[in-house]
């Protein structure tokens, strides 16, 4: 299985476009080491040629002219991807499918019914891709039963529902639903490896440690250090945990609970802008480095 980082970054990317802070100004004026990140996407393919895209960012049409495997160039119309799975909702994982719009086929969609009715009601994509290319819609179960992507050769998928507010716009936003967010369990059925992707993850539910532990790789949310990291900001009022992400320091946090799986593969992806991890100088990156705990970045290359 061949896993590419499109973007690494969470809503907004890094730099944000409007944030001064020490991570986004330091980017920008060259006195921090770091990278730019465009906003989290990855693909998957089991053969190198047709791919499996999670999510599609704002930044989705940059991503694929940096990922030449995405266009191929077999005919005058083409690409590389086979379908799109959409782990929610959110505009930061869903907005790019605008950018997708041409061309007569339709596009080949997984996601949650959940997902599926935002995105026909609060914010509704789908209905407007229906007067361009069209949405071909596949629904995913979150029962445990696995499903296909044709084309995608030697790849299976399995969504399990996690606990993640719906986005603002939801119509049930304060009634939150299974299937809102999920995360996927991805097997190469040709050597048995796996990856369990959760870009979005705010608890570690009791369904969670089997996965881990059959996963070779593990990419999951890495938004914030802290729980309170955006309001000892001043950015906002509410916690990590509250807006469904697990912060990575801290008594149960994501580098404790990563670190009781030390065979894996372990990658944190969907990181906010003011996350101090995104510093490769920083302590909180020296400490999760010291642990095995990657951070990653756009163009990132994990084969399984």
């Amino acid at each position: 299985m061949h896993i590419h980082v499109l973007g690494a970054g969470a809503g907004g990317g890094f730099p944000q476009w409007n944030c001064n802070c020490h991570n986004c100004d330091g980017l920008r004026k060259g006195t921090i080491k770091a990278r730019a990140r465009t906003q989290s996407s990855i693909c998957v393919s089991g053969d190198g040629v047709n791919w499996v895209l999670f999510n599609a960012s704002p930044d989705v049409l940059k991503q694929i002219q940096e990922f030449a495997p995405l266009q191929p160039g077999r005919a005058i119309r083409d690409t590389g991807i086979a379908g799109i799975v959409l782990i929610d909702a959110q505009i930061d994982h869903t907005t790019g499918l605008l950018m997708l719009r041409e061309g007569q086929q339709q596009r080949e969609i997984y996601c949650t019914d959940m997902v599926q009715q935002d995105l026909t009601t609060g914010n509704p994509l789908f209905n407007i891709l229906g007067h361009y290319c069209g949405v071909n819609w596949h629904q995913v179960p979150t029962d445990g039963q696995s499903f296909e992507v044709p084309g995608a050769a030697n790849l299976r998928f399995t969504a399990y529902p996690l606990k993640s507010a719906a986005p603002p716009y939801s119509p049930h936003r304060n009634n939150p639903h299974p299937g809102d967010t999920i995360g996927v369990l991805v097997e190469d059925m040709s050597n048995g490896k796996k990856l369990f992707y959760a870009p979005g993850l705010g608890e570690i539910e009791p369904h969670l440690p089997p996965l881990f532990e059959q996963a070779d790789c593990i990419m999951v949310d890495g938004t914030f250090w802290t729980n309170t990291e955006m309001i000892d900001m001043g950015l906002m009022t509410k916690t990590a945990r509250s807006i469904g992400h697990l912060p990575q320091s801290g008594e149960g946090g994501m580098m404790e609970v990563l670190s009781a799986y030390p065979e894996a593969r372990r990658v944190l992806i969907h990181i906010n802008n003011t996350n101090p991890i995104l510093n490769e100088e920083s302590p909180q990156r020296k400490e999760l480095e010291a642990k095995g705990i990657e951070v990653s970045y756009d163009g990132m290359d994990i084969i399984l």
